[in-house]
């Protein structure tokens, strides 16, 4: 209740109307083109992927795409829908993914994937027509696919998460609660699905998608199985040693009096949990992300549930390559299938 308090949440009304623009197969996949308007900015776009064939219901995974410093791209970070990918999007998969889209592999195992665009990327970023001319830096809507008006697009955006940090401060919410409130839609209009079994729902992703595993997981027991990837350190990590390398979007103001941040996920003690680190990691200290780890540990250990807390560590730098989603997509399998 404290966490839910000072995170503010927005009230965005019910769940949309739910619009299916395309289906199609790719790469033994079928997949859904989705579309639903909230109350403020412009439809959200999502995808739906799931094996070719299936039948009956299936378990159902939030896939929550990163932030990367590209919010130009959402959906697509972490999906292909064709052979034809735009080429910041594939150089992206090739260096964090380790040239995979992880919601199409993990959808081919038998499940039911929804990935969607969050506030502020892709087809939920801000719009330099809708902001202050003065504040555009010469950038325009114009030919918004070219690789290097993507780029600039980043760079403008990424200067002006303080401008958007006070905006929502000022509009009595938080970054944090506003993806809340996004993500819970996607879960509602996930679990309402008649090919989804709505008591085996899984969330997981990178980076900023393992931030808002922590969040989502952490707060709304729908989550039976949450998988958080490189993104479990300390508030006192985030302080003292690696406030500069970390978007606004994870901070939520007075929380840390009351609890640190890998208690927010602590809070779905039993439901399965598992943290995935990279011990070279730039975003986090390694005593920091042990010293997380071992705070989830004990909280799983008082509530009798050891075996429902795993956090494993891998060499290298940020990052969700394929031996780290071959453990995670085997955690899912675990708890939402056996």
């Amino acid at each position: 209740k404290r966490t839910l308090e000072c995170m503010a949440i927005p009230e965005i009304g019910p769940a949309p109307r739910v619009e299916v623009k395309k289906k199609y197969t790719f790469d033994g996949l079928s997949i859904e083109e989705l579309s639903w308007q909230l109350p403020y900015g412009r439809p959200t776009d999502a995808l739906v992927l799931k094996p070719e064939g299936a039948r009956g219901k299936l378990p159902g995974i939030l896939a929550l795409h990163d932030h990367g410093g590209m919010k130009y791209f959402g959906v697509r970070k972490i999906t292909r829908t064709s052979n034809d990918i735009h080429p910041l999007a594939a150089e992206h998969q090739r260096l964090d993914y380790e040239d995979t889209a992880w919601a199409n592999e993990v959808a081919k195992r038998g499940y039911v994937v929804l990935v969607h665009d969050t506030f502020p990327f892709a087809s939920r970023r801000v719009m330099l027509q809708d902001v202050p001319e003065e504040i555009r830096h010469g950038l325009s809507d114009d030919d918004p696919e070219n690789p290097k008006n993507v780029e600039a697009y980043n760079r403008w955006s990424s200067d002006h998460e303080s401008i958007m940090a006070k905006s929502l401060f000022c509009a009595g919410t938080t970054w944090p609660g506003v993806y809340f409130a996004e993500d819970r839609v996607a879960l509602d209009i996930l679990c309402a699905r008649e090919d989804v079994d709505s008591e085996r729902v899984g969330c997981g992703g990178l980076s900023g998608g393992g931030m808002r595993t922590v969040f989502t997981g952490g707060l709304d027991p729908r989550i039976k199985c949450a998988v958080c990837v490189g993104f479990m350190t300390t508030w006192r990590d985030f302080l003292l040693n690696k406030s500069f390398t970390h978007t606004w979007m994870a901070y939520v103001p007075l929380l840390p009096n009351e609890l640190d941040f890998s208690e927010i996920l602590g809070l779905r003690v039993p439901l399965p949990t598992m943290v995935l680190n990279d011990t070279d990691d730039p975003l986090y200290t390694l005593p920091e992300m042990e010293r997380a780890d071992r705070i989830l540990d004990e909280i799983y250990r008082k509530a009798g549930a050891a075996e429902r807390y795993k956090c494993s560590y891998y060499p290298g730098p940020h990052k969700f390559d394929r031996s780290m989603q071959k453990e995670a997509f085997g955690w899912y399998d675990r708890w939402l299938k056996d």
